[in-house]
This record gives structure tokens, sequence and C-alpha cells, in this order.
């Protein structure tokens, strides 16, 4: 039975994270033509365009996108008690816990996200790359605010590791 839990809450996450990458790359205004949000974009069509005729955007807001996630995170945190026999916690405690389970996920990417942005101009600074270009404008938006109050230091630029200790000290107050 823990195999089987094991393989659908992980299928459940792999679904989520793509689903909250589409919706971040969006809210980022990521250049779509970008072949990696392209893969992201056609890996999640089968579940977002058929949502979409029900629900249409509300101005940026992509609801299709945002109910997939929500259905996703419902699913992932009630597989351990459905398929434990217990049926599904009841709804303001599922509500509660597939919240947590967003923001912990959209937390989680953002940290690998930003400590791969920080590698990748360590490693190869000043080239190009596909991975770099959709990581550039999904960290941007999120270390500009912390190079607004920490400016660089001696020209060296320390916005992604203050991002990733307040990242790490919300995962850890996370419930």
């Amino acid at each position: 039975m823990a195999a089987l839990i094991y393989l659908f809450k992980t299928l459940l996450s792999l679904c989520m994270i793509a689903v909250l990458l589409r919706l971040l790359l969006q809210w980022s205004r990521a250049d779509f033509r970008n072949p990696l949000a392209r893969s992201i974009v056609h890996l999640t069509n089968p579940i977002i365009v058929p949502l979409r005729r029900l629900l249409p955007a509300i101005g940026r807001l992509d609801t299709a996108s945002c109910v997939a996630l929500a259905v996703f995170a419902l699913l992932q945190v009630s597989v351990r008690p459905l398929l434990g026999g217990l049926g599904p916690p009841p709804a303001l405690i599922w509500v509660r816990l597939a919240l947590f389970e967003i923001l912990g996920t959209t937390l989680w990417t953002y940290l690998v996200a930003i400590l791969t942005y920080a590698l990748l101009s360590l490693i190869a600074p000043g080239t190009y790359s596909p991975a770099q270009g959709l990581l550039v404008s999904l960290c941007e938006p999120v270390l500009r605010q912390f190079r607004r109050i920490i400016p660089p230091l001696g020209g060296i630029d320390l916005s992604a590791l203050w991002a990733y200790i307040v990242i790490q000290m919300l995962l850890i107050l996370l419930p």
C-alpha cells in the first residue's frame, strides 16, 4: 500500500508542479516562445484547455490553471487517507491542507529556481540557454524586491542568497 501511495503522491506532485510553473510563468510574463516554457504549456494543455472552455480568465488571472492547481492540491493531501480507507478529511481541514500544499510547493519551486539561477550565473556568466531565459523571467521579479532592500556589496549581488534564506525561513514556519 505504501508503494501505491508513493506513486500517486509523486504523480500528483509532478502534475501540480507543471500547472504551478505554467501559472507562475504567466504571472511573471515569461516568453512563451522559449522551448522550455512551450514544453510546460504543451504538457499542461490537456488539463487546462478543457477547463478554459468552462472557466474563462478573469483579467490576468487564469482561472483554469488556478482551479487545476487547487484540484491537484486537494487530491495530493487526500491520497493517503483515501487509500488508507479513512475517507477525505473534513472540508475545512482539507482546504487548509491544500492551501499549505500549494504554498509549500510554490516556495520549494522558487527555492530550487533561485538556487539554479545563482549557480548558472556563477558557472556560465554572460551565456544564454533556454533554461537560463526561463529562470531569469521566473526569478527576477522576486530577486528585484531583495535588490531594492540590499544593494550589491563590492559588485557582488547577494539578492539570491537573501531570497534563499527568507524562503527557507518561510518553509520552516509553514506547518
